[in-house]
């Protein structure tokens, strides 16, 4: 995984934790780096993600495919909240 490469494709593509670690750290790159978030704040961003989670089978269903029924939320929720404390 590139630098800048945040793509949905990309997002995809990650099956590993260390591929999850890879992907966050693009997206951190990304942002100090000067990129224009519409959420850039993290209100806005936890706001976002929270949108997200909730429409994501019509993400699913709007380009053809059934939503991931093995998606670890837990790991997911567990990583979020965490990093509210973790230094």
């Amino acid at each position: 995984m590139g630098q800048n490469d945040i793509s949905p494709a990309t997002a995809e593509a990650v099956a590993t934790r260390e591929d999850l670690v890879r992907y966050v750290e693009t997206l951190h790159a990304e942002l100090i780096n000067g990129a224009v978030w519409e959420n850039d704040h993290l209100e806005r961003f936890l706001e976002a993600l929270a949108a997200w989670i909730r429409a994501s089978p019509g993400y699913y269903a709007n380009t053809g495919r059934p939503a991931p029924d093995d998606a670890s939320w837990s790991f997911f929720a567990n990583a979020l909240g965490a990093a509210r404390i973790y230094e």
